[in-house]
Parts: structure tokens; sequence; C-alpha cells
């Protein structure tokens, strides 16, 4: 229980027939080999870039780098509670 067979992979095409209808399977077919197409091109690209970036020449001149400034932090002053007067 738990595994695949032939019938349970059946009784998913029959369903995905009675559902969409016979007309329709083949259109659905093509737009999700397009998307796949188009994603395993995208996954390429970026495959590509990747690599691009990582295999980047490491002789170019380093940018000299600014030291960072101290966060500068104002002390905004605390409102103290006024002590209350209990009249009776």
């Amino acid at each position: 229980m738990g595994t695949f067979s032939w019938s349970h992979l059946l009784i998913i095409a029959l369903l995905f027939v009675l559902l969409f209808g016979a007309k329709r399977l083949p259109d659905a077919a093509r737009g999700l080999g397009r998307s796949l197409r188009i994603f395993k091109s995208e996954v390429g690209q970026m495959q590509a870039e990747s690599s691009a970036t990582t295999t980047a020449p490491t002789d170019a001149a380093p940018q000299q780098q600014l030291p960072a400034s101290a966060p500068q932090v104002q002390a905004t002053p605390v409102a103290q509670p006024q002590p209350q007067h209990k009249t009776l």
C-alpha cells in the first residue's frame, strides 16, 4: 500500500478523460509541454548566470570600502511620571 501500480495510473488517466473530455486533453498536454519547456530554459539561464558570477575574475581591483560610521543615537528625554496627589 503506498506504491502506485498500473491500475492506479489507469484510473487517474480515466478520471482526466472524464473531467476534461477527450477534445481538451491534447490542448492541455500541449500547454503543459510549453510550460515545462519555459521552466527548463529559465532554470538553465539561472544556472548559467550563477556559474558566470562564481567564475568571475578576481583580478579586478577591489573597491575601496569606506569605514562605516558609528550610528548616531539621539537621546530622547523620557517623561518622568508626576506623582498624583490623592484628595479626600
